[in-house]
């Protein structure tokens, strides 16, 4: 357990480390991200994973930023530990270089993912890769023909310390912390090898014999392509979480 946690704490420090030494050229943002998370288990072997995903842009509730569908197709190799292949259909709403247009993404990924308990606290990881077809602007009034192209590699881990006696029935809460890592590789990739990072801080709410409620504070700090400009984002994230499990139902 130990050689885990100083993983997370190694993450954490890179992370706000790199916060602390670039202050130039960095935009400041306030946003809400809500998500609905569905991993439904068919059989001992086969599930299914859906994820919705909807962000602002500013000031909290000023326009909006990104919206997300994801599903994928999730092969159990144990209860812990089970490997996902599937599509996302990201939108990135009008922007900088796109103002009067949407940008759409075509995401195909990929992703290992793994549990582990130590007593009531829990811990989660997986590893993500995905190949992004960003359709190219023209101007802020349209679309080019083709698309960008660049491959991304996501690390997330996640901590759970249950705050009442028992964490997996209705009225349950628990303190959750979480961060990922992003990596992008590809040719077209020049300066902003590292991406982003995501720090989360919250409380879940278990509502439900299968689902949660989590809200809590996000950071998000991400270089941008060229380099020398990045973003700051300060968040709510409120994510709503089910695990149904229909061998259960049979």
């Amino acid at each position: 357990m130990k050689k885990y946690i100083l993983c997370f704490v190694f993450v954490l420090v890179v992370a706000f480390d790199a916060t602390a030494q670039t202050t130039k050229n960095t935009e400041q943002l306030n946003q809400v991200w809500l998500g609905y998370f569905n991993q439904t288990r068919f059989s001992n072997k086969w599930g299914l994973w859906t994820d919705l995903n909807l962000r602002t842009k500013d000031n909290f509730a000023d326009n909006l930023s990104v919206s997300i569908v994801r599903l994928g197709l999730t092969y159990y190799l144990t209860t812990d530990v089970k490997l996902t292949a599937g599509y996302a259909w990201v939108n990135f709403f009008p922007g900088d270089n796109h103002k009067n247009i949407s940008q759409p993404e075509h995401r195909p990924w990929q992703q290992v993912q793994w549990h582990t308990k130590y007593g009531k606290k829990r811990m989660m990881q997986w590893i993500r890769l995905e190949e992004r077809f960003r359709h190219k602007i023209l101007n802020d009034d349209a679309l080019a023909d083709g698309y960008n192209f660049n491959f991304k590699v996501r690390y997330n881990i996640w901590y759970e310390i249950p705050l009442t006696k028992k964490s997996d029935v209705p009225g349950a809460v628990s303190f959750i912390l979480n961060d990922e890592v992003h990596i992008n590789l590809g040719k077209q990739i020049v300066y902003n090898y590292f991406d982003q990072n995501r720090f989360f801080a919250g409380l879940k709410f278990q509502t439900g014999k299968t689902s949660n409620l989590q809200l809590g504070y996000l950071n998000v700090f991400q270089q941008l392509a060229g380099g020398n400009k990045y973003k700051n984002i300060n968040a709510v994230r409120l994510f709503y979480f089910q695990n149904i499990d229909l061998r259960k139902a049979n």
